[in-house]
């Protein structure tokens, strides 16, 4: 036999019910008692696992972006931008390459309703031949901070009110009032965008600058935008208490149906470039997340679309456990030194090891499609398969220079 033809997999079709051990289970309804009124006895493990099962089965829930839903498609390139990028996902029209989607709002917790005012999350993992790029967004351009420093901070005054959990907009107020910074962003929020329609019908940004890298290593920053083919449409406040009165996942719903019915959600992708020899001539900061790179000088250009075209299977696999870290890049596109998304490099995967454990990137819907090989060994709920004997790697090109020097 085989140990490694079989993962865990509700799909196989067994005559019986089992343990997780694979054992067959011979009673499901009743609990292992002395005599029929009992009492029950330790010995009974099928009773054990089960309840243990069930009392561990949440995990901890995001401090943001609790409330989401993902979708799976492609991306497709359309127009050529081989010579802005090196990116091998980009490196011709008519490419497609797997992504899974994530919506989400950001304030509030896991089962709040999807009307609320509120930003909404947008995140894109493309599964690449070179590695997984998550692109972490949101359905607006600007953020309110500048400094990942402040993140907590900001993060606190949007949450409820620690005392009497409620959300109160005079705690919120009371801290932005001293981040004029953040004014722009408040413009977004508290505009009809505030409360998508639903998340087919809403645009999404990066937010933040990268780095576009060329084959012949000329570098440009660069800023993404996703632009709904269907429209963009909102909810009015007294729409959005109707709608959530009578379904409070309806944008979820949405999307379910859409796809169902064969109606793909479809996004096309545009990106800004700019020189990094010109940041100095411009009146604003290009690196500062709180600004906006003027479409009427710095013009979006065409890249590619983005399909929705397969619901989700497993709503916990596949969204509670899918992880984004824009910290997963891919050759061609980088960072910049925007002081947020540098934060963010670290605070997203340190929050996934502490929500999945450290090898969260090898569960399924977060590993990469592409070959891939690391001397990361171990730790908690590693389950990759190795049999190779060394363990180290050494640098040839290092050890080169140490020879030759």
């Amino acid at each position: 036999m085989d140990p490694y033809k079989y993962r865990p997999s509700s799909a196989y079709n067994a005559p019986f019910y089992t343990t997780n051990g694979g054992a067959p289970v011979s009673n499901n309804i009743s609990s292992l008692t002395i005599g029929e009124r009992g009492p029950v006895l330790l010995e009974d493990y099928h009773l054990i696992e089960k309840v243990a099962n069930f009392t561990r089965e949440r995990i901890p829930e995001r401090v943001v972006h609790a409330r989401g839903i993902s979708a799976k498609g492609f991306f497709e390139v359309t127009h050529d931008i081989s010579n802005l990028t090196c990116a091998d996902f980009l490196r011709a029209p008519g490419v497609q390459t797997p992504v899974i989607v994530r919506f989400s709002t950001v304030v509030h917790e896991r089962a709040s309703p999807e009307t609320m005012r509120d930003i909404r999350g947008f995140a894109v993992k493309f599964y690449t031949r070179e590695g997984n790029f998550d692109l972490v967004g949101n359905n607006t351009p600007v953020f309110f901070i500048r400094d990942g420093i402040q993140f907590p901070d900001v993060v606190h005054a949007l949450k409820p009110n620690p005392k009497t959990n409620i959300q109160e907009y005079w705690r919120i107020l009371d801290y932005m009032s001293h981040l004029p910074e953040s004014l722009l962003t408040w413009c977004w929020m508290f505009d009809d965008v505030g409360i998508p329609q639903d998340y087919r019908h809403m645009e999404g940004f990066g937010v933040h600058t990268y780095t576009l890298v060329s084959k012949s290593g000329k570098v440009l920053f660069v800023k993404f935008h996703w632009k709904p083919t269907c429209g963009i449409k909102n909810l009015t406040d007294e729409e959005a208490k109707v709608v959530g009165g009578a379904n409070h996942s309806h944008a979820t719903k949405d999307l379910h149906d859409a796809i169902a019915s064969g109606n793909y959600p479809e996004w096309k992708l545009f990106i800004q470039t700019m020189d990094p020899a010109d940041e100095d001539k411009f009146d604003f900061d290009p690196l500062d997340v709180t600004k906006i790179w003027p479409e009427d000088i710095l013009p979006l250009q065409p890249v590619g679309r983005l399909v929705l075209n397969r619901t989700i299977d497993n709503f916990f696999n596949e969204t509670e456990q899918l992880a984004f870290n824009p910290g997963l890049v891919v050759p061609g596109i980088y960072y910049s030194d925007d002081k947020l998304l540098q934060c963010r490099i670290f605070a997203y995967g340190d929050t996934q090891r502490h929500r999945l454990g450290p090898n969260y990137l090898q569960l399924p819907v977060n590993a990469p499609k592409c070959a891939h090989h690391n001397n990361h060994h171990e730790g908690f709920m590693n389950f990759m398969h190795r049999d190779e004997e060394v363990t180290i790697s050494i640098n040839l090109c290092y050890m080169l220079q140490l020879l030759v020097f």
